[in-house]
This record gives structure tokens, C-alpha cells and sequence, in this order.
């Protein structure tokens, strides 16, 4: 004899189902790196990168990040905000509207290399021009638009370049693990001749990220 179990399926309710809701707010040199270790992350459900530079117009750049994670208040209940202090950023999280977490160091390349690792590489030759594979991407095409050195109607910006990179002796390529390396590399080389300096590379973990990654769920959480 067969018997007949009834299957009872009691509905739970909508406020019993925590979810987290995280919004990503990061400079466009450090996509590569973050969307490597959250593009699988259901909790981002707000991903919104910001043109690289603006660290060149400290107040720009503050009222940008301001105002870009203030219009995600009741939208996401933490951010990630992939800046370092960038000069301008310090303190910025206490002023926020939404619960954030920053990256620790002075800038991007401060973030990925750590503090003590990127005062090594500048001790080894001050004359470093570092690259992540953000800056690589860049190029030589984000270096002029950065330092806007094609503002000189008439004159060659590599003009302007080979200036200001007469002291420099390297750039240093920083390989974070993202992937498509050789493709970096020879992105970072061409940069490397037309600033006239010899390349050299070196890789880097992702600690900082990932650490901020777990801080900005707790914060979430709470």
C-alpha cells in the first residue's frame, strides 16, 4: 500500500528575507580589480564607475563621490567607494548619507602595492612612473588628459611629456592578479617607449580590496 504524504508549504514572509543590497561608487583605474572580485556577487546591485582624474580638482572630485553616493540613500544599505584618500577624500565617509567603506592609502597605487611596498619600489628608484592594469588601458592618451597637456594649441603633447618625464627612469608595471596579463603588459610597454623608460613588473594581491569588500557587508549587516 502506497501512502500518501501531504506537503505543507508555509509562505515566509517578505520581511523575514534579509538581503543586502551594496552599491560599488570607485574610480574607472580600479575596475579591473573590483568588478574581478564582485562581478559575481549578487549583493552589488549598483555599480557606478567615475572618470579617472578628477583626483587633479580636489573639490571636484569630493563634491563628485558626494553627491554620486548620496543619490543612493534608501537604494543600497552600504557602498564600497573605491578611492584611496586621493588628497581630497579624507574623513568623507563620516559625511555621507549611506554607510561606506574606503580603501586605506594615499592613492590607488598606495591600495594595491600596501604602504610599505610601495615606499620600497620608491626607494629602490624614486623615478617611478607605477601602472595597475587601469593605468596601463590609460595609456599615454590618460597621462595628457590627466595632466592636460594637450591644452597648448599648436605644440605636440609629447613635447610636454618628454619634459616631464626627463627624470624618470622607469614605469613599473603592477600585476593584480586580474587576468589578461600579457595583454597588460604590452599595453604597458608602449607606454614605456613613448615615455622613453625601461619597463619592469611586478605583481600584487588584492588584500585591501577583499578586506574592504568584508567591512562594507558587515557594515550592511548592522
Amino acid at each position: 500500500m502506497c501512502q500518501i504524504f501531504e506537503i505543507i508549504i508555509i509562505p515566509i514572509p517578505a520581511y523575514c528575507i534579509i538581503m543586502t543590497r551594496l552599491g560599488i561608487v570607485a574610480c574607472d583605474i580600479l575596475k579591473p580589480e573590483i568588478e574581478f572580485l564582485t562581478k559575481d556577487d549578487p549583493d552589488f546591485v549598483h555599480r557606478e564607475y567615475l572618470e579617472f582624474a578628477l583626483h587633479e580638482y580636489s573639490d571636484v572630485l569630493r563634491q563628485k563621490v558626494t553627491e554620486t553616493v548620496d543619490a543612493l540613500e534608501g537604494k543600497v544599505d552600504a557602498v564600497l567607494l573605491g578611492y584611496a584618500r586621493c588628497q581630497s577624500l579624507d574623513g568623507i565617509t563620516e559625511v555621507l548619507k549611506v554607510p561606506t567603506v574606503m580603501l586605506p592609502g594615499a592613492d590607488c597605487i598606495d591600495a594595491l602595492l600596501t604602504t610599505p611596498e610601495y615606499n620600497k619600489e620608491k626607494e629602490i628608484c624614486a623615478g617611478t612612473w607605477f601602472m595597475s592594469p587601469g593605468w596601463a588601458e590609460a595609456g599615454t592618451n590618460g597621462l595628457i588628459k590627466e595632466m592636460h597637456l594637450d591644452s597648448v594649441e599648436g605644440v605636440d603633447p609629447q613635447f610636454f611629456l618628454d619634459m616631464l618625464f626627463d627624470s624618470y627612469q622607469r614605469c613599473l608595471f603592477i600585476d593584480s592578479g586580474v587576468g589578461n596579463t600579457e595583454y597588460y603588459k604590452d599595453k604597458s610597454q608602449e607606454m614605456a617607449d613613448q615615455l622613453k623608460l625601461r619597463l619592469d613588473c611586478r605583481a600584487c594581491n588584492l588584500g585591501a580590496i577583499e578586506e574592504a569588500i568584508r567591512k562594507v557587508k558587515e557594515k550592511a549587516s548592522h
